[in-house]
């Protein structure tokens, strides 16, 4: 189960498809990530490549990024 970890959506579950290619992103990397992009989020504009569910991308829009492109090959 993913969760956004951080920002106004703090503590929401995510639905994903049953997957088993798809590894998401560990909690303990996300925050890592947005702990060193903190200063430039807000009202940023946020690219998620390979976003498969687009936790990375909600996350970003949760702490304050005012727009986000979520980019997969797969269509689901």
């Amino acid at each position: 189960m993913l969760k956004v970890i951080g920002g106004e959506g703090k503590g929401r579950s995510l639905l994903t498809l049953p997957a088993t290619h798809v590894r998401p992103i560990l909690a303990r990397v996300k925050k890592s990530l947005f702990d060193i992009i903190r200063p430039r989020l807000p009202g940023a504009r946020f690219l998620d490549l390979y976003c498969g569910t687009g936790p990375v991308g909600i996350e970003a829009l949760s702490r304050g990024a005012s727009f986000a492109v979520f980019v997969d090959l797969d269509s689901r």
